[in-house]
């Protein structure tokens, strides 16, 4: 090879930019269109999450924990690959919370982001209760989350602590974080409930969203040890926030 074909070989050109180069957005940061449909998108998605996960288990009694995990976790993957690029795929207060502490999200929007979900969750509680009968759904305590026999209030609450961090954890690395692989967020997002519910469905219930509590709650009239579905998924969706976002990504955009 001649000194010149070397130099030339050596040489780093520029790349001509092309579309679709250009540092894509954070999904949870400022999602495009009218907050409306923001909202509303919120309170479906999260309806669905309700729906799906009490109409399982409804259908299996309560004791088919792997299709109870899946009808989860499906429920949350498709509805964030269909519509998280409009609102950002929350649907879970914990997550807000989180988002908040991470500067992606308004306290205004964040309020509103939760009112919906509240709503879209007792929506998706009535549905399930109009689909199945009475009985079925006394059985199985109308899919609100509960202690498990056998665990104390501290369990539950540990393990919403823990699943909550992984499930926010991961939301952070593939869904919040420029640098990770956005393409396949809502599969890694929803296997993580799968897994969570896996390990965890018989000692808390694995709801790892106060909406996904406050649903069921709602149409059993059911109350009873409702701090643990509300403090223990904000606490660790909040610790995920904090270690990722100030830790990792140094309190800025990568």
């Amino acid at each position: 090879m001649s000194s010149r074909s070397a130099r030339e070989a050596r040489t780093v050109h520029a790349v001509t930019p092309q579309v679709g180069d250009e540092p894509r957005e954070m999904r949870a940061l400022e999602p495009p269109g009218d907050w409306l449909f923001h909202l509303i998108v919120e309170a479906i998605g999260t309806a669905a999450l309700l729906f799906f996960g009490i109409s399982a288990i409804a259908h299996t009694g309560g004791e088919n924990l792997v299709a109870i995990a899946l009808a989860h976790g499906i429920a949350i993957a498709v509805m964030v690959a269909a519509t998280g690029h409009i609102s950002g795929g929350a649907f879970n207060p914990a997550v807000v919370v989180a988002l908040l502490i991470a500067r992606k999200i308004t306290p205004a929007k964040g309020a509103m982001y939760v009112v919906a979900q509240l709503a879209g969750a007792a929506l998706g509680a009535v549905l399930a209760a109009t689909l199945f009968p009475a009985d079925a759904l006394t059985k199985v305590g109308y899919g609100v989350p509960a202690i498990g026999q056998g665990f104390s209030a501290t369990n539950a609450l540990m393990a919403e602590i823990v699943t909550t961090f992984f499930l926010a954890y991961v939301i952070f690395g593939v869904a919040v974080d420029k640098r990770g692989p956005s393409t396949i967020a809502s599969l890694m997002i929803g296997l993580t409930i799968v897994i969570d519910i896996l390990a965890t469905g018989g000692v808390s219930g694995a709801a790892m969203n106060p909406a996904r509590w406050f649903g069921a709650a709602i149409v059993a009239g059911n109350f009873a040890d409702a701090w643990i579905w509300w403090v223990g998924p904000i606490i660790g969706a909040s610790i995920a926030a904090a270690l990722y976002f100030f830790g990792y990504l140094r309190g800025r955009d990568a």
